[in-house]
């Protein structure tokens, strides 16, 4: 049972209703005003913190309508399924392979698999104590406050937007492998004077979204119903790949380069680094399980239906991702392998077999659609969410209540995301994902040990604060000394080292620091050990990606510092101000049962 210190905000029912005071945006004079008591503004709102009741109550009341709870767990291990299987794992595993891990691609693969299931874990034990639609953004609200919470929504929401134009436009070429038609050249307009990367005009790509957006807008359970249809058929076209490759593939390619006098031969050509490099690489082919936490709002029995629904996807997904790589790896030696299309390069070239690479065009465009339509479910929630914390215009957390779903916010996104894919190179927006979903995890893994840990107002929160820091240290180093040191004992010490030292920090942190708190349905076993294992592994990802990831993860965080600073705690003032963080749209609020949240604390 959770202990909640209520907030101001939260007391303020009890006591008479305050006269509304001006908007900070009603003139330019009151808007100078706001700027000028900036710093006080700040230092009230950028910490506070709301309790797991006030959002599942006061907060998702200002959305007025209920968002309809019609999903079981088959429904979320779908969605998980057509989240993660798209178009990525056709393209990442060829480069992984090629440039990292070799034939052990498929160990990398089972990493980045343990990897994303420890984040999973993580999600979990949030989404089943609070099933809201909020995800990370609500997560980290009730934790680190809310502009810790709006600075990684915001990455997030910017991240689902680009990888979604992206994958949009991705649609268009593959669409042209399955029927034989170059699209990219004969269905893309090139408007001359436009800056190469921002000419070629995509009307397949803005259709696309537009058709899933009017989906999504309409019912939930038809878009499950939608995405489980165009799930299972991907999956099929996954396991004919599979077949294929291990009916024409052979074992001899597994540790003999197709070129012996320039390639290393061997099942680890690149040694361990290389392993974990790749690793690296094809994580990005499992991000899309965040989305199901999402999903929380609308699951029936969550403290049952979510933990089956979350891991159970990653696992199978996990596994289906291994088989892939270990028969991309007998079909063609790893100094071999096309990096652009892996397996339709594999058969293309093969007489009597040209049309299994038309098949899996077929496969990869099916992939695409379903992880289109389970990304933009899960912007829509986001964006929803946040608008009920005011920081964002209030109407983007309206709910239809016929539709039962956030039609603003996934229409607002659906016009975002068609305009971007209209007009941007696939190359250039591959170049604006990943590092920020990878950052949310990081962000998420801290938040579930900080509120096991510490109970607002009567637990010392600094010992967990000085253990979380110390250990994100230690991480980092670790992961410089990877990167950057020259192979040789001295690295391999400096690393033995860092490991050492990571352990008996955790088993300090650990014999010392009492739990404040224990879920009350479901909770991330070994504690602090595997949410620590989880930061650890999304720190020494992000410690692999390229400079220019880091470039654009600084300019959108910069611009949602700005976006924070220059509106969202002025608007976010006013809604306390004017009580407008504890209004509901009907004029009462009501406790959700055991049985129809499946959790969440009780005041």
């Amino acid at each position: 049972m959770e202990k909640v210190q209520l907030s101001n905000a939260t007391s303020s029912t009890s006591s008479p209703p305050q006269q509304p005071s001006s908007s900070s945006f009603s003139s330019l004079r009151a808007y100078g005003r706001a700027l000028a008591d900036t710093h006080r503004r700040l230092g009230r709102r950028a910490g506070s913190v709301t309790t797991t009741y006030e959002e599942m109550s006061r907060v998702r009341a200002r959305s007025g309508a209920d968002m309809a709870r019609s999903l079981r767990w088959p429904d979320l291990v779908g969605l998980g399924l057509g989240g993660m299987v798209g178009a990525g794992v056709f393209v990442a595993t060829g480069r992984a392979a090629r440039l990292y891990a070799g034939p052990a691609i498929v160990l990398s693969y089972a990493i980045a698999g343990i990897c994303a299931l420890l984040s999973a874990l993580c999600y979990t034990e949030f989404a089943v104590d609070m099933p809201v639609a909020g995800g990370a953004f609500s997560y980290l609200r009730v934790t680190f406050g809310e502009f810790a919470a709006f600075l990684t929504g915001a990455n997030l929401i910017m991240e689902y937007v680009f990888s979604n134009a992206a994958v949009a436009r991705s649609f268009t070429a593959y669409l042209g492998t399955a029927i034989s038609v170059d699209t990219t050249a004969k269905w893309r307009i090139t408007v001359v004077g436009l800056p190469e990367g921002f000419n070629q005009i995509d009307l397949l790509a803005v259709a696309v979204v537009v058709l899933v957006s009017i989906c999504i807008c309409y019912s939930t359970k038809e878009s499950s119903v939608l995405n489980m249809v165009l799930t299972a058929t991907h999956v099929a076209f996954i396991l004919f790949i599979i077949v294929m490759g291990f009916w024409r593939g052979d074992a001899r390619n597994l540790t003999h380069p197709a070129n012996p006098a320039e390639s290393k031969g061997g099942f680890l050509p690149y040694g361990i680094a290389g392993l974990f490099n790749g690793a690296a690489m094809v994580y990005l082919s499992y991000i899309g399980y965040d989305a199901v936490s999402t999903m929380a709002e609308e699951v029936r029995n969550p403290a049952r239906d979510i933990p089956i629904g979350v891991s159970g996807s990653v696992a199978l997904v996990a596994l289906l991702y291994c088989l892939m790589a270990t028969s991309m790896s007998m079909l063609v030696p790893y100094d071999a392998i096309d990096k652009e299309s892996p397996f339709s390069a594999a058969f293309r070239g093969s007489d009597g077999w040209g049309w299994v690479s038309n098949m899996i065009g077929v496969g990869a465009s099916f992939g695409i659609l379903t992880s289109l339509l389970v990304s933009m479910l899960g912007q829509a929630r986001y964006l929803c969410v946040i608008g009920r914390s005011s920081v964002v215009p209030a109407w983007l957390a309206r709910v239809h209540p016929k539709t039962a779903t956030p039609v603003n916010a996934s229409a607002f996104l659906g016009v975002f995301t068609a305009a971007i894919a209209l007009f941007t190179d696939l190359n250039v927006l591959l170049n604006l994902v990943s590092i920020g979903t990878l950052f949310v995890f990081y962000m998420v893994g801290n938040a579930v040990v900080y509120r096991r840990y510490v109970a607002v107002g009567s637990t010392n929160p600094w010992p967990t604060i000085s253990f979380l820091l110390s250990f994100s240290f230690i991480s980092i180093t670790f992961a410089l000394i990877w990167q950057f040191s020259p192979a040789g004992l001295a690295k391999a010490v400096l690393l033995g080292g860092c490991t050492v030292v990571a352990v008996a920090v955790l088993q300090v942190f650990n014999y010392l620091v009492p739990q404040a708190r224990k879920p009350e349905h479901w909770g991330v076993p070994l504690m602090p050990w595997l949410p620590a294992v989880s930061i650890f592994l999304n720190v020494f990802l992000l410690g692999s990606l390229d400079g220019p990831s880091y470039v654009r993860f600084a300019l959108f965080s910069a611009f949602t510092v700005l976006l924070y600073v220059f509106y969202g705690v002025h608007a976010s003032y006013d809604a306390e101000e004017n009580g407008g963080l504890v209004k509901v749209a009907d004029g009462s609020i009501s406790r959700p049962s055991g049985k129809d949240c499946g959790g969440g604390s009780q005041v």
